[in-house]
This record gives structure tokens, sequence and C-alpha cells, in this order.
């Protein structure tokens, strides 16, 4: 029996920074399992220099990065989602479309280094820090026996990961 495959839309405000982030690693960390997608509620139509900079110098690679809408992915030819996860709060606040195939939710809100004014070296370390946080919570999501766990355990789970509290959960599961 084969390893099923997942798709995975991460939302931000803009579809600049952190979406773009989570779009390359879970695409890279999800080692073909899991296909990343990412969109904006008012995307800014580009993507930040400093998000593709982080990638590149953390060795993550990215094809075809670009800002766009989440309408695209509330459409009936867009693919169904297994996971929607709001990666800002402005986004998690926001009336979001109806899903295609119901996928799972949850908020995993990381701090907009797009937003960090300062020098380039301050603005480069709120880049550094965001794919971080990404990375450590996209980690323990891939790791998952997403195929073990009912709805509700997942969900305990996702939402844990969105907290911080994943450790705890980890500890008791």
């Amino acid at each position: 029996m084969s390893e099923p495959h997942y798709n995975v839309l991460f939302l931000c405000t803009g579809n600049s920074a952190r979406s773009i982030m989570a779009e390359a690693l879970i695409e890279f960390w999800g080692r073909g399992r899991f296909h990343g997608f990412s969109a904006g509620s008012h995307p800014r139509g580009e993507v930040h220099p400093l998000a593709l900079d982080t990638l590149r110098a953390l060795r993550v690679p990215i094809s075809d990065p670009r800002s766009k809408d989440w309408s695209e992915f509330a459409s009936a030819d867009a693919p169904v989602m297994n996971f929607v996860f709001t990666v800002c709060d402005n986004a998690a606040g926001e009336q979001c479309p109806a899903w295609p195939g119901q996928p799972m939710t949850a908020h995993w809100g990381i701090a907009d280094p797009a937003a960090v004014e300062g020098s380039e070296v301050e603005k480069t370390l709120a880049f550094r820090r965001a794919f971080a946080e990404l990375e450590r919570r996209i980690k323990i999501f891939v790791s998952l026996p997403l195929t073990a766990m009912d709805r509700l355990q997942l969900q305990t789970r996702l939402d844990a990961i969105g907290t911080g509290a994943d450790d705890a959960v980890n500890e008791s599961a």
C-alpha cells in the first residue's frame, strides 16, 4: 500500500514572506508526501526579497514563488487541500473562503518579519527567526503519524503545534 500524499495551504494576508517560506519548507521536509501551496487574503503581488534570500541562504529550494490570492484555492477546479494553516494573525481573523474537501485547519501565528524596521541585519534576523519557527512547526507536522490518528487527535496536535504546546502533547501521546 502506498503512502498517502497531502496538500497543504499556508495563508497570510500579503502572501509575500511567511506563507511563501512555509510553502517551500513543507515541500522540502515533506519529501514528496506533502505538496505545499500559499496564498493571501490581500496579496502584495510580489514575494519579499528577504524571504527568497533566507530560503537560498538556508538551502531550501523553491520553484516559481509568487504572491497569489486565496480565491485561487477556493474554486471548484483548485487542488483539494488536506490542511490549511494560517501563519499570520490578520489572516486568522478574516473570513476565509469555504475550502473544497473540508480540510483540517489550524492557526500557526508567526511574527511578521516584513514589518520589522531597522538595519538590514535586524531585518535579516527577523526573517531567520520566522524561518526557524516555521521550520520547527513543519518538521513536527510532517513527522506525525497522520494515518494512525483520528480527526480529534490530529486537530489537538495541529493546534498544539501552533501554540508551541506541541512538546507537552508529544510527551503525553
